[in-house]
């Protein structure tokens, strides 16, 4: 049974959101920094010949450093000032967030409400400097002999001022889309950070739906087979919505009060998503993956045939290409392990138990207290396996049957799940606004008819 919140949301339509100012406001801000964030991604970092490193990466497809590619919106492969992206910053976070959970006195931080969480916020920036210094030496000592092989130079002038140079732009570059991000978050309409990952992907979008289509035309892709990709990706897309809106709505009742029909039970359900973590742990495995991903993918192009090590970087860089066996079990591990420590951060069985018992709330057969919290534990726990077995079959075998039919990685379903998912949260929080919208105006038109009466 719907409730009146959801019948008023449903009935929100276009002349509701043309009156909205401070949504509408909201929403140029947040297109106005996606431009900014497509526009910077086709500004090269210092010393970098544009024309050479365009040559090199239609000769170096393939790899996980396409997938990171996809995520930064092509500026890897253009090697632009925002190369390394917003991953650093997702990776300081997670570094931060475990620290958290194991370290007593950043827990008890974090307890200190605002001005604990600006503390730990000011640790991730410390974070996001550290781990973006050292991938972009990597990168800007690999970009030295990138091409070397081949006769191109992709550095005008390689040396020491040039990595110098390269690692500051690298760390502007990210500094700049985490505060985009934020500012994103704060004025504009929904996760800032996702925001800008949804826009990389995005991007590729238009090129990889014309490199199908002319696939199919050419012939080089059978009819029969794009009919079937585009079968399963609007497939993909449905089933998506569907497990981000499926729910284990728990009962919960409030002590009998008196009405004017009697002596009446209040009850309510506590909604807890069967996928609690979000968008979140595909997200974070593939950031921790593609950290040292790129490191060794980068000294293995400058220590090629020098030594041993060399060999033993490209050696585990070909084990951990993009589709193969070790790279996809250990992003499903990853995946796994975020899905249940992110559900254990976002949601506190024991603070939720502790809520119900100061208000009088109690789940039917359960009491209230330690019995509540381990009942709340044990639901959460079993939805969140379901939970980490969608987002895990979701992200991996559409890559599989990617790589396995060599059609382009980024339409696999770590893409499409943080597209739709990041669309989806953005939907929710425009019709909110609506919905703020709409009471406030019934709370002036009854404060008018309030006024006239007196």
């Amino acid at each position: 049974m719907a409730s009146a919140a959801d019948q008023m949301a449903q009935s929100i339509s276009l002349a509701k959101f043309a009156k909205a100012t401070d949504l509408k406001k909201r929403l140029w801000f947040t297109i106005g920094a996606l431009i900014v964030f497509r526009l910077l991604s086709y500004v090269p970092l210092p010393g970098v010949d544009p024309t050479a490193l365009g040559l090199l990466s239609q000769k170096t497809t393939g790899g996980v450093l396409d997938f990171f590619n996809t995520f930064s919106g092509g500026s890897l492969s253009r090697m632009s000032l925002i190369a390394l992206g917003v991953m650093p910053y997702i990776t300081a976070s997670i570094v931060v967030q475990l620290a958290t959970s194991l370290s007593p006195q950043l827990a008890a931080i974090k307890k200190e409400g605002e001005s604990g969480r600006k503390k730990l916020n000011q640790y991730t920036r410390y974070g996001t400097v550290l781990l973006t210094a050292i991938q972009g030496y990597f990168i800007a000592a690999g970009l030295e002999t990138l091409g070397a092989s081949q006769g191109i130079q992709a550095v005008i002038e390689p040396g020491m001022t040039f990595r110098i140079a390269a690692v500051i732009s690298l760390i502007g570059g990210t500094m700049f889309l985490m505060w985009l991000g934020e500012q994103i978050t704060s004025r504009g309409i929904g996760n800032g950070v996702s925001l800008i990952i949804m826009a990389g992907i995005v991007a590729h979008l238009p090129t990889t739906l014309i490199n199908l289509l002319e696939g199919g035309r050419s012939g080089s892709i059978d009819p029969v087979r794009l009919i079937l990709i585009i079968l399963a990706v609007v497939v993909l897309v449905l089933f998506i919505c569907f497990m981000e809106r499926a729910q284990r709505r728990i009962l919960i009742q409030y002590p009998k009060r008196a009405t004017q029909r009697g002596m009446q039970a209040d009850r309510s359900h506590l909604p807890l998503k069967i996928n609690t973590a979000g968008v979140i742990p595909p997200i974070f495995a593939s950031s921790l993956l593609l950290m040292p991903l790129t490191i060794s993918q980068f000294a293995g192009q400058r220590v090629a045939g020098e030594s041993r090590w060399g060999d033993f970087i490209i050696s585990l860089n070909q084990y951990l290409q993009h589709g193969s066996p070790v790279y996809m079990l250990l992003y499903g591990a990853g995946i796994i392990f975020f899905s249940f420590f992110y559900t254990a951060v976002v949601f506190n069985p024991e603070e939720t138990a502790d809520n119900l018992k100061r208000y009088g709330g109690f789940i039917p057969g359960i009491r209230p207290g330690k019995n509540t919290e381990t009942y709340l534990d044990y639901v959460l726990t079993r939805i969140t396996v379901i939970g980490a077995a969608y987002l895990t079959i979701i992200c991996l075998l559409p890559e599989y049957l990617v790589s396995a039919l060599q059609i382009p990685f980024y339409l696999g379903g770590t893409s499409l799940l943080i597209v739709v998912n990041v669309t989806m949260d953005t939907v929710t929080q425009i019709q909110s606004h609506l919905l703020a919208h709409q009471y406030g105006d019934l709370i002036k038109k009854a404060k008018l008819k309030g006024g006239r009466l007196r």
